[in-house]
């Protein structure tokens, strides 16, 4: 039977797609529901953060970690995790009255709850316990239980040891105080961020809308996407490790991605208003168009976080669940409840206009208008087009070529503030103690043997180059250990390299090598050999999704390209600040010469799919002009005119979001927020603006080819915007073409 199109009788409703009817039936309850399970959520996911961990690098299955677990379950003080530093002010450690008070420190340590392996240079006399001007020494000692339980342990006795005793002083430092002052800064931080992000992006937004009313429904939408993730992490603490710093990724991707998928959906739904379209029918139009768009935009985010899944480190994986959460949630929100909230609204939602309180009787400019400037800019890129390509080709390479020097690390004390205490321990023990005390290598030895093959074995680790001193064995059982201090800093080259050659080293019982450079090395290994796997994971799904969005060969190509060459400056910069330590007096942070072996995978996975996101957007627009005129440099203009002005102010705003977040007192943080923040300018004013409309230009018609069976599958499994055109209707310049069919 042939379906003839017959216009809709008086009275008779608009034709509209089943999922605008599903959404829009009962408004009302969406909206109550909504509300009622984002209050659960709230419930849900109130204590997140204190249940989150602040480790996470090391690869579960390296020689490293089985290594320190079997230490920690044998030999408990071979591994200390609190250190005391004791200052005895002009005297020396060696005077009986320091000595006395520091040995009652140490008794006293060893009878608290959770504590073991109490050691000190007044016990041991060991030399690496002693500042070499004499008057600042060690007690170690180790804290029991996982991380939230330790930190519970530090927060009951640390009080009650920090400040003078007598003769004197002691201040509270090692890993485990390092990790709970993290927490604890990370969450101060994340308020103050939210503080500043919210009220500024709520500006933003009436900036771009004018409208107060269509300016808070990005912002409601944002906080419905991160109060239901936070309830999500509450829900997966129970059954995994999630990291602390994924909380962050939390707020900056809820808001951002919700506003940007809010942005263009209440965009795309005034400008149907204003083509005199009704609420119901403007609705239906926005969802088949923005909102698919809208929908694989959140598919691209999300395989792009996803691909941290295949590494084994928690902190990676942490954003994974996190990222993957949000960008669903936020895309949901944006699909379910904002179109509720607009047919509620319906011309309302352009109510309470701001600006016009700043145009002093000036008119605003017409629909038709608006984008001109995008239009004329897209012209001159194009009839440039080899210039611009290759100039900003040319500039983005230039800026990332600092990172060809990065140097990878391990986080640790100097992620934190140069003022609090664990930072100021570490630095005191950096700068005035031989041989890095708690820097050193621990070497396991299991299986029986006798002393001589003991006594023969530490000979031959002794003789190697880069080993300063060995300590041990100290056995038990079938088990022993060698304590090994390298020359130089505890994780440079020179200690990366002692891990090799303590590992090649002939024993007649089983070794394994652990200690901060072991687990640097495993940790550069484990993602050396996963992310080729993750590369290519990213790049084949997204040229699927861009081939199903725009049937062409050449664009998916294109587009993973173009996006990967726009985080080359944040690559670059990340390096030129924060490892060579450039500006960091300015942004106030401590440089620790390195880049923490993880934060690369997770800044490229993020930003990358940031970048998809408003390449899909640009792109969606380009293929539905396409595919109405048939005229390529028209529908580049075309796309460019309609979204080049949403997609820079949906940059800006996340750019903000993650400013406020690269305002935290922990460089990781600081760089997270700070680089991604640079990355989606650079991508939205340089690659979006000049770099794919020159490219796109270079490449005319033939960037829309495919070979039969392509188009074949794509026309039977891919995105059409425009799914009819309308016979008996002329689209206006300024309107984009709409189906007829739901």
């Amino acid at each position: 039977m042939t379906e003839v199109n017959t216009p809709p009788r008086a009275g008779t409703p608009p034709r509209v797609g089943r999922w605008t009817c599903l959404v829009t039936t009962r408004p009302r309850l969406s909206l109550l529901v909504a509300l009622v399970l984002t209050a659960l959520a709230v419930l849900a996911g109130s204590g997140v953060a204190d249940r989150l961990g602040a480790g996470g690098w090391e690869d579960p299955a390296a020689e490293s970690t089985y290594a320190t677990k079997a230490l920690e379950r044998e030999f408990p003080g071979s591994q200390p995790n609190l250190l005391l530093l004791v200052d005895a002010g002009d005297a020396s450690v060696d005077d009986p009255a320091v000595a006395a008070g520091a040995e009652r420190l140490a008794e006293r340590l060893a009878n608290e709850k959770g504590v073991t392996g109490v050691g000190s240079y007044w016990q041991s006399g060991t030399p690496a316990l002693r500042a070499e001007d004499g008057h600042e020494a060690l007690i170690a000692a180790r804290i029991t239980g996982d991380e939230k339980a330790a930190g519970e342990t530090l927060e009951r006795i640390a009080p009650h040891y920090r400040g003078a005793h007598g003769p004197v002083e002691v201040t509270v430092g090692g890993p485990v105080a390092v990790r709970h002052e993290m927490q604890t800064v990370i969450q101060e931080d994340l308020t103050r961020a939210e503080l500043i992000a919210l009220p500024v992006t709520l500006v933003l937004l009436v900036m771009v809308f004018g409208s107060a009313v269509a300016a808070l429904l990005p912002l409601g939408i944002g906080i419905v996407a991160i109060l239901g993730t936070n309830a999500i992490l509450r829900g997966l603490t129970e059954l995994t490790d999630v990291s602390v710093f994924a909380i962050n990724l939390t707020t900056a991707l809820g808001l951002g991605l919700a506003v940007d998928y809010a942005l263009f959906i209440v965009r795309r739904f005034r400008e149907e208003l204003s083509t005199g379209a009704e609420p119901l029918t403007a609705i239906g139009t926005t969802l088949r168009t923005a909102g698919r768009t809208v929908l694989f935009s959140a598919l691209t985010v999300a395989v792009s976080l996803a691909a941290m899944l295949v590494f084994p480190q928690y902190f990676l994986r942490s954003f994974a669940y996190a990222g993957i959460a949000v960008v669903l949630l936020a895309a949901a929100a944006a699909l379910i409840l904002l179109p509720a909230a607009l047919i509620l609204l319906g011309h309302r939602v352009n109510s309470l206009d701001l600006r016009r309180l700043f145009r002093r009787g000036h008119r605003p400019k017409p629909a038709e208008e608006e984008g001109r400037a995008w239009a004329r800019s897209a012209s001159l890129v194009m009839r440039r087009a080899p210039f611009f390509a290759l100039g900003t080709t040319a500039v983005l390479v230039l800026l990332g070529l600092p990172f060809l020097g990065v140097k990878f690390g391990t986080a640790d004390d100097r992620q934190l503030p140069s003022t609090s205490e664990s930072h100021v321990v570490q630095q005191h023990i950096r700068d005035g103690f031989p041989g890095s005390p708690g820097g050193g290598l621990e070497v396991l030895a299991e299986g029986r043997a006798t002393e001589a093959q003991y006594g023969a074995y530490k000979e031959r680790i002794a003789g190697l180059p880069e080993v300063q001193r060995v300590d041990g064995p100290l056995v038990k059982g079938d088990s022993a250990y060698f304590t090994v201090l390298p020359k130089g800093e505890a994780v440079d080259d020179p200690a990366q390299r002692l891990v090799g050659d303590l590992r090649e080293v002939g024993a007649p019982f089983d070794t394994k090598v652990t200690g901060t450079a072991a687990v640097l090395v495993d940790s550069k290994d484990a993602i050396g050999e996963r992310l080729p796997l993750a590369v290519v994971f990213i790049t084949i799904v997204t040229l699927l999704l861009v081939f199903l969005l725009t049937g062409s060969v050449l664009i998916p190509i294109q587009a993973v390209v173009l996006n990967a060459l726009s985080l080359t400056a944040m690559f670059g910069a990340v390096v030129w600040i924060f490892q060579d330590g450039h500006l960091s007096g300015l942004l106030g942070f401590t440089s620790p010469g390195s880049i923490e072996t993880t934060l690369p995978v997770l800044m490229f996975c993020v930003a990358f799919g940031l970048s998809m996101d408003y390449g899909v957007f640009l792109l969606s627009r380009i293929k539905e002009e396409y595919d109405r005129t048939g005229d390529h440099d028209q529908a580049v203009r075309h796309g460019l005119r309609r979204t080049g002005g949403l997609i820079t102010a949906a940059a800006v705003i996340l750019a903000v979001v993650m400013v406020a977040i690269g305002t935290s007192r922990v460089t990781n943080t600081k760089m997270l927020g700070l680089g991604i923040a640079l990355a989606v300018l650079m991508d939205a004013m340089i690659v979006r603006s000049l770099l794919v409309p020159a490219v796109m230009r270079l490449t005319g018609r033939a960037t829309w080819w495919a070979p039969g069976p392509l188009r074949r599958f794509h026309a039977r499994f891919g995105l059409s915007e425009a799914e009819q055109p309308e016979p008996a209707r002329t689209p206006e310049p300024a309107r984009d073409k709409v189906g007829t069919r739901g």
